[in-house]
């Protein structure tokens, strides 16, 4: 499918295990398509017949399982393929493609996915997947030999909501303390974290962040490719980067200080991220609004309301708490037997990483990925920058020479500030609404800190649209009235805002206390995919989904550190 505004960069990471191995067992012409493993791929005729092969395939899936019908032949083959397209289709200075492959473990359907991102044009003869380990660590320790071998790549963290807390837990894989090794570890070679893409949110969770009117977003409840409730805590980027700066308050190092990404993850190659226009993600299981879940399966243009709600059971709310066993049910209601039961209807049309990097090169690109000079989108191409330090309360905010000044005298997102003594910092917010897209409502930056040995957090609003002001004591700006209707999704006229610009201090800024800061920035409301869904096939919305969005951005974070008594005052760039 053809793109309405083209894209200025793109990675194709497919699965690295049995990478190549499905189409090859499909074709009868192959050698492997004669064996016993690969019968039901030869005879697959129907969706539900290749859907119960992949199934067969499953208990191969492990490094103790796979050696008898893994042919590394075909995987060599088809990884090589996979390099030469994205060095054939790489044009400098004007499209940027990246080597790259996703590893997918995922022990107990929890979700240790990674992509992982070359910076150059070749890469190892064949890639680290889950038929080698399941561990992340050993994937790290990979990516080391590989780097001392000449080919550097980094690791990024995706659908951390389906992880049942294993992501971000403050522990080893095998359950071990914690250390500044492994700290550095993990940094060196997971710079970025996904926070957005077509299986949910991993930003936060209204569990974690009941004070954040807008933290129930496009929240996926499940692990990865089941009706299984995933733990909350541990499987969310904010929550990590809370615990990431208590950890270095108490301990001296930080395993989550990460910049923030988006992506698509669809399986299809392609980017869904359009909610007038979503194409959800595996293609003939979800590629029409019924299958997908948006309208009955038997819908009738014209008809009324729907009765369908979420059952009691389906998702339990807690945040913590083993549940091992799947939902009986997903849906109740008089309707909800006319309707496909499954979670696709949890998926979202989303996202988008964005790099400020000196020109569209892999190498340009890469480094801003490095320095974690990157934000995230849900989908709109928004565009958000984001300055800290103490050289900035003078630079005036959105103007055309805000940017050269705030690199000479501040860090752009992805750095830290070292404290001094005379007070608070000041960040500078800028973002730019997408024209194909809703106008912007409000920036709000999100900070982190410790006080009393705990983590806490607070949501700050930092500009208002349609020239309206923060409430001092709130911090919150006024509802600027935009609003959207679900019967033609039409939104607000003249509301919102092109451009949103801010010089902002923290009111409750102390220089003791270890901070982390971030943007979010958030558009007029609009209607989400589901509701396009319906009114495209001229029926009610769903009830129990969200009828309306608002489509954000997030840029990486700053992080401030108390100054060290005794050394010099200066302010620190992160490498």
């Amino acid at each position: 499918m053809q793109l309405p505004q083209p894209l200025d960069f793109y990675a194709v990471t497919d699965h690295a295990m049995f990478l190549g191995m499905l189409p090859a067992m499909s074709d009868p012409s192959t050698e492997i398509s004669k064996t016993e493993f690969a019968a039901p791929f030869v005879a697959a005729r129907t969706v539900e017949e290749r859907t119960e092969a992949f199934r067969g395939i499953r208990d191969y899936m492990t490094p103790e399982s796979h050696a008898q019908v893994l042919d590394k032949d075909i995987v060599r083959s088809a990884w090589a393929e996979i390099v030469a397209s994205a060095n054939r289709n790489y044009q400098p200075g004007r499209f940027t493609t990246f080597v790259g492959y996703e590893y997918t473990a995922a022990p107990d359907a929890q979700n240790l996915h990674r992509n992982v991102i070359f910076r150059g044009d070749k890469a190892p003869e064949i890639p680290f997947s889950r038929l080698d380990s399941q561990n992340p660590e050993d994937l790290w320790q990979w990516m080391d030999q590989m780097r001392a071998e000449g080919y550097e790549a980094f690791a990024i963290p995706h659908n951390s909501n389906g992880s049942n807390g294993q992501m971000f837990k403050p522990a080893t894989y095998s359950d071990a303390p914690l250390d500044a090794a492994y700290a550095e570890l993990r940094m060196r070679n997971e710079p970025l974290v996904e926070v957005t893409q077509v299986k949910g949110t991993s930003d936060t969770h209204p569990l974690l962040s009941p004070n954040d009117e807008w933290a129930d977003f496009e929240i996926m409840p499940f692990r990865i490719a089941t009706q299984v409730i995933s733990n909350v805590s541990g499987s969310y980027a904010r929550e990590a980067l809370l615990r990431g700066i208590a950890m270095e308050q108490e301990q001296g190092f930080n395993p989550f200080k990460f910049g923030l990404a988006g992506a698509s993850d669809t399986h299809n190659a392609s980017y869904a991220g359009d909610e007038s226009n979503y194409y959800s993600k595996v293609s003939l299981l979800d590629g029409t609004p019924a299958l997908r879940g948006a309208v009955p399966e038997d819908a009738q243009p014209g008809e009324g309301p729907l009765d369908v709600h979420p059952c009691p059971e389906a998702v339990p709310d807690a945040v913590a708490g083993e549940t091992s066993e799947p939902a009986p049910r997903i849906w109740c209601g008089a309707d909800a037997d006319r309707f496909r039961e499954t979670y696709y209807t949890f998926w979202s049309a989303s996202g988008l990483t964005g790099a400020w990097a000196e020109e569209n090169t892999r190498e340009s690109i890469y480094d801003a990925f490095r320095r974690k000079e990157t934000f995230a989108t849900s989908g709109p191409r928004i565009r958000v920058r984001f300055f800290g330090g103490y050289g900035l309360d003078g630079v005036a905010p959105g103007t055309q020479d805000m940017l050269a000044q705030a690199d000479a005298a501040g860090v752009a997102m992805g750095g830290d500030i070292a404290g001094r003594t005379e007070g608070a910092p000041t960040f500078l917010v800028w973002a730019a609404r997408d024209a194909r897209s809703a106008p912007l409502q409000r920036a709000q930056i999100i900070k982190g800190w410790t006080e009393d040995g705990a983590a806490r957090e607070q949501v700050f609003d930092v500009a208002c649209s349609d020239g309206l002001k923060v409430d001092p004591q709130t911090h919150r700006c006024p509802d600027n009235g935009a609003t959207v209707n679900p019967a033609n999704c039409a939104i607000s006229e003249n509301t919102g805002a092109a451009e949103l610009a801010a010089a902002w201090q923290d009111p409750t800024f102390d220089a003791a206390e270890r901070a982390v800061y971030y943007l979010r920035v958030l558009e007029n409301p609009t209607c989400r995919w589901s509701t396009w869904d319906a009114l495209q096939s001229g029926v009610a919305p769903r009830p129990d989904l969200h009828t309306r969005i608002q489509e954000r951005a997030w840029s990486s974070p700053i992080w401030y550190a108390p100054a060290m008594k005794g050394a010099a005052k200066s302010q620190a760039q992160s490498n």
